[in-house]
């Protein structure tokens, strides 16, 4: 090849690598054109994630976000975390991993402490009441739910005798007893609600044995404030009513099952998880209801009759439209001292509060 060859060639070359330059600025960059990294979001839960109770309730939240979002997201969990070293190990670990978005589905999981830690994770805690910027609250309003199972549990005793199997004496757990038992007395007055703290969430041999102890003691229906469905395979067992917590647990039970108070955490994982990678997440203060789709009734066992659903079916109405609220006064602790004027509906910053039992219900609010 001669000289004037190898200069038309090299003329050639440079004329190609500028097409295919412009071509690449035009239509973006291979860098560009790559799929972006998944987003990464992580679940921290209290219990196993197959619980049958709150964990896989929320796990059932996380499998759905997966769904919705496929390839956009990468999500992860961690069970059985309790608050203290573990809990600041397990996060660390997340972080570390790249994870953005933590949701703690328990109470007590993250304040401002731990957030500010880190600042470039955004951290949701559920039931907890501290915000900063990059820390959120979620929950809702389980206490009419839990009120309208009272109802079914009330309509189902015959003595007036029922015992509920409670985890922890925090507001949270006393105002659910307090709703039930609103619930139950309206249905059956006079009614009795005997409490059993277990102290965990999640401890299906002393879940069992506080049930056990509460049928030997006159209980003739059982409801609980727990996460697994040990009290209601106890139940079964002896043929007595049950009113579960967090899930439709009916299997486990399936003659003595009545309801359930229970969550449809999906929606709301899913719209917090976009708005963080858009980068349209807000600190916030979230409180779902029956309205909006968040709480609701599991389906109804063979033991509910058809008055019984009737009747909780008006009062569910009422709840939506704002005619009725169970905490409205006048309310009456366990002393008889009144707690709730006539009129008066509590607020849901006096219902974090509530470290009270309203009267019929039998135990101590300090466990």
């Amino acid at each position: 090849m001669n000289k004037r060859k190898l200069v038309l060639a090299a003329l050639l070359l440079a004329c190609a690598a500028a097409a295919v330059l412009a071509f690449t600025t035009a239509n973006g960059s291979a860098r560009s054109n790559r799929p972006q990294a998944a987003f990464k979001v992580a679940w921290i839960y209290v219990g196993p994630h197959n619980d049958h109770g709150w964990s896989e309730a929320h796990d059932k939240g996380r499998l759905y976000v997966q769904k919705q979002l496929g390839s956009k997201v990468q999500t992860t969990y961690k069970e059985d975390v309790a608050v203290g070293a573990q809990l600041q190990q397990t996060v660390s670990s997340l972080v570390n991993d790249g994870y953005k978005l933590i949701f703690g589905t328990s109470y007590g999981y993250f304040d401002k402490t731990l957030a500010a830690k880190y600042p470039q994770v955004l951290f949701e805690q559920a039931t907890g009441t501290e915000r900063s910027k990059n820390l959120s609250e979620y929950f809702g309003a389980a206490e009419d739910t839990v009120f309208l199972s009272g109802m079914a549990a009330g309509a189902a005793t015959k003595k007036g005798n029922i015992g509920f199997v409670v985890a922890y004496p925090i507001p949270e757990v006393i105002r659910h007893a307090n709703a039930f038992a609103l619930g139950a007395r309206l249905m059956h007055p006079g009614t009795k609600v005997k409490l059993v703290w277990t102290h965990s969430w999640f401890d299906p041999g002393k879940e069992k044995r506080a049930a056990e102890s509460l049928v030997g003691a006159g209980a003739d229906v059982l409801g609980q404030n727990v996460d697994s469905p040990a009290a209601g395979q106890f139940a079964q067992s002896k043929h007595i009513p049950w009113v579960g917590y967090d899930a439709n647990a009916k299997k486990f039970a399936p003659t003595s099952w009545l309801t359930a108070s229970v969550y449809n955490w999906g929606p709301y994982y899913l719209r917090r998880v976009k708005a963080a990678m858009n980068h349209k997440w807000k600190s916030g203060f979230y409180y779902g209801s029956i309205k909006d789709g968040f709480t609701k009734l599991a389906p109804y066992g063979p033991k509910v009759k058809a008055k019984t659903k009737r009747a909780i079916a008006r009062k569910m109405r009422a709840i939506v439209s704002g005619k009725f609220y169970e905490f409205t006064g006048p309310l009456y602790d366990q002393k008889g001292k009144l707690r709730v004027k006539k009129g008066k509906r509590m607020t849901v910053k006096q219902l974090y509060a509530m470290d009270w039992l309203v009267k019929g219900v039998i135990g101590s609010p300090k466990g």
